[in-house]
């Protein structure tokens, strides 16, 4: 492995343009930052050198693990099978309850976090830099360890674009597919340029209105909306995810609005109803009641949406046949306890799951 010590590469990023007076405008994100010479964009990642825009967060990752792809959480993609990865640090959001905030939030301090499969650096090196790994180790490391995808994760992979961007295209060179785990809050330009090498998607849409998006993560709500219905126009496989805050987000009629939203783009979109336990800034509020995301659960059924599945609680989660409701495939925590499908269809009515499966 890569030895310690923080050596990113300062590199000129992509995505922005020269303005006068020595400033740039980076477009890379929904922010669009406009940047003076010498300070940095909201990320915390990019800065105005001389009138070109450099990024910091290219060359070295804060965590790389081998999950699997049910961690994502990706429900309709490869079913059972691992992923690499990996992140960078920095955010474009500043969420109170954020669950990664250890390296989300602060720049350059942990290797690893969660409880993965196989963490290539362990999870007791908090306060430590970044770690050197080019594009090239993390296609190899994905090869070496049998994963059948790159997923850019645990931070927001917008902010690492470029490391991103040129890991992707050597992976989809590999016969490997590549997913963003993301708070969608990026661009349209930045959607389309990475578009030929992106898969999939997970999409946390945390809230469903705007004053919820500017209170608690800095953001806006359309962005984010614009983001998962392009992703769906372009081909890429979108799933979302909303952690449900209790006191925040849990009114039926936000949870009616994303529920009606996502049908609208595509009843064939997994949403993933997550619950919530105290962490960062949010320590004062109650993990989500059950009742809470069943009735979540059962606003989206009745919206349309084809797959709704409630995450963080020790209970079974399947997914079934949308035409004869037939069992196809039963999870566990993480783990595929049972795949019934055949060549990604259902064997009782042969009909075609959504999602990846080849």
């Amino acid at each position: 492995m890569p030895g310690g010590g923080n050596k990113n590469i300062v590199k000129e990023a992509l995505l922005y343009k020269k303005l006068p007076e020595n400033k740039v405008s980076c477009f890379l994100c929904a922010h669009r930052c406009i940047i003076s010479e010498g300070k940095f964009g909201i990320c915390r990642a990019r800065q105005n050198k001389g009138g070109e825009l450099y990024t910091y967060a290219y060359g070295g990752v804060v965590a790389a693990n081998i999950d699997p792809i049910e961690k994502k959480p990706l429900f309709h993609l490869l079913p059972g099978s691992k992923s690499f990865s990996v992140a960078a640090s920095g955010c474009n959001f500043h969420c109170g309850f954020c669950q990664n905030w250890q390296i989300s939030q602060k720049k350059e301090v942990a290797w690893a976090i969660g409880s993965p499969t196989t963490a290539l650096w362990p999870a007791d090196k908090l306060g430590e830099p970044s770690i050197p790994m080019f594009p090239e180790e993390i296609v190899k490391g994905a090869l070496k360890y049998k994963c059948r995808s790159i997923s850019y994760t645990y931070t927001e992979p917008t902010i690492f674009f470029e490391y991103a961007y040129e890991s992707a295209r050597l992976a989809k060179e590999n016969g490997l597919l590549n997913i963003f785990v993301t708070n969608g809050y990026m661009t349209k330009e930045a959607l389309e340029m990475i578009k030929p090498y992106l898969d999939a998607a997970n999409v946390d849409l945390k809230f469903f209105t705007d004053e919820g998006y500017r209170r608690v993560c800095g953001g806006s709500l359309q962005p984010v909306l614009d983001t998962i219905s392009l992703m769906r126009k372009l081909g890429i496989w979108v799933e979302v995810t909303t952690l449900i805050v209790p006191g925040e987000n849990d009114s039926a009629e936000e949870l009616k609005g994303i529920a009606s939203f996502l049908a609208g783009v595509g009843k064939e979109i997994p949403w993933h109803i997550s619950r919530f336990h105290p962490d960062y800034k949010m320590m004062d509020k109650d993990s989500t009641p059950l009742s809470k995301l069943k009735e979540a659960e059962a606003i989206g059924k009745s919206a349309g949406l084809r797959y709704v599945y409630i995450g963080n609680v020790l209970e079974e989660e399947k997914t079934c046949c949308h035409k004869c409701q037939k069992s196809l495939i039963s999870r566990m925590g993480f783990e595929v306890i049972e795949n019934n499908l055949k060549s990604g269809a259902c064997p009782s009515c042969g009909a075609v799951l959504d999602g990846i499966f080849a």
